[in-house]
């Protein structure tokens, strides 16, 4: 054991030398008070990636050399700006705060120093996420591109270090926003309404890892809590591994075998992982090779189950470790007034999920937009489970069809994007539903791309598409209600979830993206009226438990974003809008044992009943008990037009 206990405490050995003292935010519409604090030298300083943890690692964060020019030129000769990497060169945290169009190309210059002893081995370099198309240069040798907004990618590049002590890194990133059929979520050249402003270029940290000449590049880690145990493959080209498993620094198991095989470790006395007790497990490897043990990494891991059962009704709920829990989060969008896509600091990342937390959610639905591993991370020490949406690109289902026809390059390019996602998540136990699909954005081959996702990760749920189209296909039929809340029907298979409803809005003097023209799905001037249509909904929701069997709700939204002013906090996080004990005791109410319900008199909703009704004013005493209605129409209800979300349509 003592091969374990010498890995110690995992801390970066090297900072960034930022010194540049003329760098200052670019003007912005708004500023969080995280966003204030941001300098060339403390900029995500911490290590990005907690799941494949090693001792030694350098941050590129800081002040970079920039310049843009038309796409397809050669390299520029000059670079005439500095930018502050990893913030989006559109973001006020970039110094530019700059939207530059599709027909530009975005290009990055950096020198870094390699220490001595790191040439022993190889020198990976390290990108969390950058949008979309990346080609990279070490020293004028090209090291390879990258297609992709949302997955982090890495280049072996201990063979194009020169032997002095500088070395010079040159990126070129092109990003083509909504001209192109990638995957962008809610970026568009044009923000208004729901679109917001793109997040072009780097935009998640850049790092150096030292490695041996044999380590291990991935970790795949599957827990069982049905079985007690946990399962773990050490990806290496060649060795034998021994694995660890710690409870608290002690260790519970250990087991022995070749690189690239799994081994299953028994869990004695098991803690399953839970929003009430997210319990982490510890996970430290070690891997031998050419006569030693040559790399040594941790990782940590939470057991627990997600599941589609029948309950003693035969309706289909979403179970977690063998009980039935209802879900209850937040559509969070990962957008900040000073950094967009990039949060300005680990703290901020924290925050978010801290006051979702607090406020008595156990979920937050990721629309549209894959955060860095970090903000998994905090997912997992928190206790908040997450579904996880893939990115919209491509165009939007025309009225009346179901799924657009993409081309074979836009598919082979959605299909190696969604892979990559799902790869670089997998071992996150916070991660229990995957979202190919959003309300038609991008829909196409749903029965096949859910095949495909159950296939490359059974352990989570899929749903086919949140929203508008649903197939007969996954683990849920998802509705939008919006203001809501409404359920869709209960069935044998799948679980009815709400995947968006609420939208209630109201703007905050001095805290909003704009101060006129702001909007939410419905409007309030002052917050007690907001809180108590809220508390309306929370208790609808309730109901809708119970029956037809709802097993999961998503309120839009955490935060306001940049127009939209439907969040529970505004755009600078600055003011929560309603009383949080009034909201997390009113929250607790969703997640007692399930009431139970007897129909008494029927609605249309469920029965078709009989109404009057006319078409032109009625007469002054309509409302008087005995006026006669003979002379009305007559037709079942319910009212309304058929193409409403979640409605119940009769005339």
């Amino acid at each position: 054991m003592l091969l374990f206990l010498l890995l110690g405490t995992w801390i970066p050995l090297f900072a960034q030398d930022s010194t540049a003292t003329d760098w200052q935010p670019a003007k912005g519409r708004l500023m969080t008070s995280w966003g204030a604090q941001v300098t060339p030298g403390r900029v995500h300083q911490e290590y990005p990636r907690p799941q494949l943890r090693r001792r030694e690692w350098r941050s590129l964060n800081g002040l970079w050399d920039f310049q843009w020019q038309a796409l397809g030129n050669s390299p520029p000769k000059e670079f005439n700006h500095r930018i502050l990497v990893p913030f989006p060169v559109e973001s006020a945290l970039s110094g530019l705060g700059k939207q530059l169009g599709s027909d530009q190309e975005l290009w990055y210059r950096s020198r870094f120093v390699v220490p001595e002893n790191w040439r022993a081995g190889k020198l990976l370099l390290h990108f969390q996420a950058a949008d979309w198309r990346t080609r990279v240069w070490l020293n004028g040798h090209k090291l390879g591109e990258h297609f992709g907004g949302f997955d982090p990618f890495s280049f072996e590049i201990q063979d194009h270090l020169t032997s002095g002590e500088e070395q010079l890194l040159t990126v070129a990133i092109w990003d083509p926003t909504d001209s192109g059929t990638q995957a962008r979520g809610k970026q568009v050249s044009e923000p208004k309404g729901i679109w917001y402003t793109p997040s072009s270029g780097i935009w998640a940290s850049v790092w150096l890892e030292p490695v041996p000449e044999v380590y291990v590049r991935k970790l795949q880690v599957q827990p069982n809590l049905d079985r007690s145990a946990v399962r773990v493959k050490a990806i290496a080209e060649t060795g034998k591994v021994r694995v660890a498993v710690l409870d608290k620094g002690r260790p519970v198991a250990i087991a022995e075998g070749s690189a690239n095989d799994t081994l299953e470790l028994a869990l004695p006395n098991p803690k399953p992982w839970s929003p009430s007790s997210p319990f982490l497990y510890d996970l430290k490897v070690v891997l031998e090779a050419n006569g030693g043990w040559v790399d040594r990494v941790e990782s940590y891991f939470g057991l627990r189950k997600i599941s589609v059962e029948q309950d003693s009704n035969g309706v289909a709920r979403i179970f977690l470790n063998n009980e039935f829990l209802f879900q209850y989060g937040l559509l969070d969008q990962g957008f900040w007034p000073d950094g967009l896509y990039a949060a300005p600091s680990d703290e901020a990342l924290r925050f978010d999920l801290e006051k979702t937390k607090e406020l008595g959610f156990n979920m937050v639905r990721k629309h549209v937009k894959v955060e860095p591993q970090r903000w998994y991370y905090w997912c997992d020490r928190l206790g908040l489970l997450v579904w996880q949406d893939m990115p919209s690109g491509d165009a939007s289902v025309p009225r009346g069809k179901k799924e657009i026809d993409r081309s074979p390059e836009s598919a082979a390019q959605f299909h190696l994007e969604l892979q990559r996602i799902v790869e670089a998540l997998r071992n996150h136990p916070s991660v229990v539903v995957w979202i190919p699909f959003n309300e038609g954005w991008g829909q196409f081959q749903t029965a096949d791309t859910v095949a495909k996702l159950k296939a490359l990760d059974p352990s989570r749920l899929v749903i086919g598409a949140s929203g508008w189209h649903d197939f007969p296909v996954g683990d849920a039929h998802d509705i939008h209600a919006y203001p809501g809340p409404a359920s869709p029907p209960a069935e044998a298979s799948r679980a009815a979830v709400l995947g968006e409803f609420g939208g209630l809005g109201l703007p905050v003097k001095n805290h909003t993206w704009l101060q006129e023209g702001n909007w939410g799905y419905r409007s309030f001037t002052d917050r007690d009226s907001l809180q108590a249509a809220y508390l309306q909904k929370v208790e609808q929701l309730t109901w809708l438990i119970a029956e037809p069997g709802l097993s999961a709700a998503v309120y839009t939204q955490t935060t306001d974003v940049e127009v939209e002013v439907n969040g529970l906090l505004t755009y600078d996080r600055a003011v929560l809008k309603m009383d949080p004990d009034a909201l997390f005791q009113a929250h607790q109410s969703l997640y007692r044992p399930i009431p139970r319900v007897e129909i008494l008199v029927a609605t249309s909703e469920r029965e078709p009943q009989l109404w009057r009704y006319c078409l032109k004013a009625p007469e002054s005493a309509w409302y008087q008990v005995d006026f006669s209605d003979s002379s009305w129409s007559s037709a079942k209800g319910g009212f309304g037009t058929g193409g409403t979300p979640g409605a119940v349509v009769g005339t």
